[in-house]
Parts: C-alpha cells; structure tokens; sequence
C-alpha cells in the first residue's frame, strides 16, 4: 500500500506545494509562452507529474503509471465519450446541410452580428453545454460564427468566453452531482450554492461578449438586450438550481435567456454597415440569405430536440434506477493507495456507467437524428470515425491532461497544494475558487476538478470555521472561469476555426477575461463567507 504525504519536501508543506505545483506551472508555461502545441505540453506535464510523484513523493512506479492509465480511461470515458458522440450528431447536419438551414435560422433573428454572439456563443452555447459540454460548445459556436462571419480568432475567443456560466451545471449537472458524491452534502445543498454564484457571472458575461464583439461601441450599443438576456439567464439558472432540478438549470437558463434576447426591439433592428463591416472580419457564406422550408427548420432543430427529450426521458426516477444498474465496478489493478489518515482512497475502484452516462445518451439522440435527418447507416459510422480523426490531436491532449490529474490526485500533490491553500486561514474564501480555477484550468473539466479538490475544500472549511457548502460550491464557481484557458478547450476551439497550432495566441486573449472574472468570484465568495453577502446563502 502507498501512503500519501503531505510533507514530502524537507518535511515542509510551503516547499512540497511549491515542487507539487511544477506540473501545472509547466504546463500553463509551455502554451503561454513557448506556445508549444497542446498535446506536446500535457504530455510534458504528464512526465513531470510522474517524476514529482516518484522522486519527491516516493510513490511506486507502478503504482504512479496505474494512476495515469486509469487518469487516461477516465478522460476517453466518459469525458471525450460525451464530446465525439455530441461532435457526431453535429457533423451529420453539416453532412446533409441541416446546420447550414439552423446557422441560416440563427442569422434571420438578428443581422446584428453582436447580437448573433449572444444568440450562438452565450444562449446556444449554454444549451449545448447542458446537454452535452465537454468541449462541443466551443467547437460547435465557433464553427457558426465563423460561417456568420466572424474572424476565427474572435469567433474562438466569444466562444470561449461564453463558455462560463453553465458550466457548473453542464453535462445535466454533472459537475453539481460529481461534488455532491466525493463531498458528502446533499447535491440541494451544493447546487443551491453555486446557483448564487455564477448566475452573477451570467449578468456581466454578455456584456462582456458584445464588447469583445465590437469593443466600446458594442457596449454602448446593445447593452439593453444584453443585460436583458444575462438577467433572464440568471434568474432561470437561480430558480432552477434551487427550487427544480440542478440537472435541468442550464436548459432552462439557455431557453428563457433567448427568449428574453429576441423579445427586446432593439436586438432585432438592422445594424449600421459600419459596424457590420467592423465585427464581420471574415468571409460571410452567401447561403444565408436562402429560404428554407419550415419541414427543413424543423428538422435542422430536430437533434437538439432530440438530445433535450432523451436526458428527460434518462432523469425519470424509474428510468434513471434503470440505466445505473448497467454500470460496472472494477478494482483497478496496481493500485493501493491510502490518503495520509491510511484510509483507502477512491480512485482504487474503478466505476464505468455503461449506459447512464451523458455520451451513451447522447449516442441514442444521434442514433434518432441519423434516421430523422436521413442518414444511411454507412454514412453514419464514417462520419463517427471522421469525428474521431478530426480530435485526434484533443483526444491525446485531454487523456495526457487527465492522466496528469490523476497522478496528482493518488500521489498526494493534489493535497498538499490544497492543505497549502487552506493553511491561508481568513484568506481561505479567496482562495477557495483560485483552487477551482486551477483544477479546470489543467484538467479541462469542473467534474475533474471537483472531484480533485471538492473533498478538501469542505475539510478545509470546518478546519476553519467557515461553511462546507460554501467552499465546496467555490470550487465549482471559480472552476467555470479555468474552463476557457484550459488546453483541451483551446485545443478544441483552434481545430474547429482552423487554426491549429495557435493555441498559445488564444491562450493570451483569454487568459486577462478568466484571471477578471475569477477575482470577480473571489470577492464574491469572500462577501458571501461575511455578513456582507451572507444573507445571500440559503
């Protein structure tokens, strides 16, 4: 049995956080600055997180390569699982021009491209982040953007910035669930929190895109339906996570934010040339200007339906209690680990939810869009495997990327980093979402970094007199901001727009909005942790 130590550095937590944290700093640095390519950078994180492990931590070899494979399986199931079945159903509408007619509904809502990026980048990509997440909203949102008009990079950058709100509640509120599984709180409890966290990022957000989208003017100018549709959003999310379902917050707040867009007049009135000329950098497709018949709108909106009514179905109690029985439980091999109590930890079993998970379900939608759209069945697999081969690249990034996670995780250097952390006392509440921030921004995923941290955080919280839900909710809501920096999204974000190999130049555009908006968060879970906020917890 491996026994994890917190201390392993000169038997001081200050210097064995600092050498924990050299994976993660090498990582960021290799994309910031080298601008070396993702799959090259998390690879090199992933062999130093294996050399930490062994030589500073004393962790076996054996053990320290189980962690990562196990790391490297949990990234292809169920994480990139979800994103090739989610990428799958979108490429068989661009097959039989389907997305071409949806892209072509979108622009008709507005020719205000400033308004079109909420309409794509916030409100449908909020409703792919529910029910998919995991990467395909940015790829899905800057593909359309792009054929909107948009210059790839800014098409990448709203997307990715957009890609923040929903994200605690994404995947059918996964992250939420996955929280409430390795803390030990009810789940109405924790996605109550967080339901009074990042609903305040969803009333600055769209404001935040318009300006990106046409800088101070795009503020002055269409502040009205942005605020109106970040308010909508936020209050649905609000109600949702605390008074319906948590797995249901996203698609609600992605409905009503749009309705509540396109309700305001001025989003639908004509935008000046200048403008147009000004955001619509790239070549616009001339086949926005087609009529459509409405059978054809119909089924270009049928997928999307189609996923929508399959995770309802798959949330009925009866159904729900159907599905988990298929999951699997292994003992993983060459694995014993013990956290520093000599507890054995979780990851020493291994579950595999054959069928309850997001992509399986998402596979039954694309299985039914496939005969909706007209697929043939030949066509249809070719397509899957074409899907495979275009994230080739994104597929080795996020399994080295998680293979890191995890070494962290079972060695112990996740913990020492978060016992460093928790060592700041009163600044603790700062901190709680910066370690969020952190675990998205490596591991890609607000489950991942849940799951990383989540346990620690509410341990840390009762050390220090503070609440569980609250800290434990912090990793979630801070976790949002890493999502737009991490490099499996960058990775997703450039392969989509074509520009392969920049993941470095989207890196530093974004990178100034996630380090904003995280101090925005910080200061929000430090209010809410006093009795300046503290009303606003339930």
């Amino acid at each position: 049995m491996y026994v994890q130590e917190l201390e392993p550095v000169a038997g001081s937590l200050g210097l064995s956080a600092l050498v924990a944290a050299l994976p993660l700093v090498i990582v960021l640095v290799l994309l910031g600055g080298v601008r070396m390519k993702a799959h090259l950078a998390g690879l090199t994180g992933l062999l130093a997180a294996v050399l930490v492990a062994w030589l500073a931590y004393g962790m076996p070899l054996d053990q320290t390569a189980s962690s990562a494979v196990q790391g490297a399986v949990f990234g292809i199931f169920p994480i990139l699982w979800i994103v090739v079945n989610a990428l799958w159903v979108y490429r068989m509408t661009v097959r039989t021009r389907h997305f071409d007619i949806l892209r072509r509904s979108f622009g008709r809502l507005s020719d205000d491209p400033r308004i079109q990026a909420l309409v794509v980048a916030f409100c449908f990509g909020a409703l792919l982040e529910a029910l998919a997440g995991f990467g395909a909203p940015v790829a899905i949102c800057s593909v359309m953007l792009v054929a909107l008009g948009f210059d790839p990079v800014r098409a990448a950058v709203v997307s990715l910035v957009a890609n923040t709100a929903p994200v605690a509640f994404g995947a059918m509120g996964t992250p939420v669930v996955t929280l409430a599984q390795v803390t030990g709180l009810p789940l109405d409890d924790v996605a109550s929190v967080v339901g009074r966290q990042t609903p305040l990022l969803a009333l600055v957000v769209p404001l935040l895109l318009v300006a990106l989208a046409d800088g101070r003017r795009g503020l002055r100018e269409t502040w009205v339906p942005a605020l109106a549709c970040g308010v909508a959003f936020a209050v649905a999310q609000f109600v949702a996570a605390n008074y319906v379902s948590a797995q249901l917050a996203d698609i609600g707040a992605a409905l009503l934010g749009a309705g509540a867009l396109v309700a305001v007049p001025q989003a639908r009135r004509p935008a000046a040339e200048p403008v147009r000329a000004a955001v619509l950098t790239g070549v616009r497709s001339e086949e926005l200007d087609e009529r459509d018949p409405r059978r054809e709108i119909v089924r270009a909106y049928a997928p999307y339906a189609l996923i929508v009514a399959v995770f309802s179905v798959a949330q009925i109690p009866a159904v729900k209690d159907w599905l988990a029985k298929a999951t699997q439980t292994y003992d993983w091999p060459f694995l014993d680990v013990a956290d520093p109590e000599g507890n054995p930890v979780g990851g020493n079993v291994f579950s595999l939810p054959v069928v309850s998970t997001g992509g399986t379900l998402v596979l039954f939608a694309g299985l039914a869009t496939a005969v909706v759209l007209g697929v043939h069945a030949r066509v249809a697999v070719r397509e899957w495997l074409a899907t495979v081969h275009e994230l080739r690249f994104a597929i080795l990034t996020v399994t080295s990327v998680l293979a890191l996670a995890y070494v962290m995780n079972l060695s112990g250097q996740a913990a020492t980093i978060g016992h460093f952390v928790a060592a700041a006392g009163a600044g603790l509440a700062f901190l709680s979402p910066v370690l969020g921030w952190f675990g998205v921004a490596v591991s890609g995923s607000d489950t991942s970094a849940n799951a990383l941290f989540g346990a620690l955080q509410v341990t840390a919280a009762r050390e220090s007199g503070l609440s569980p839900e609250l800290l434990a909710a912090a990793n979630s809501s801070g976790g949002v901001l890493g999502k737009m920096i991490s490099p499996q999204n960058l990775t997703i974000a450039c392969a989509a727009v074509g520009l392969a190999g920049r993941e470095g130049d989207l890196l530093r555009k974004v990178l100034p909005w996630s380090l904003g908006l995280l101090l925005v968060m910080c200061l929000i879970v430090v209010g809410q942790s006093t009795p300046v906020l503290g009303w606003m917890l339930p």
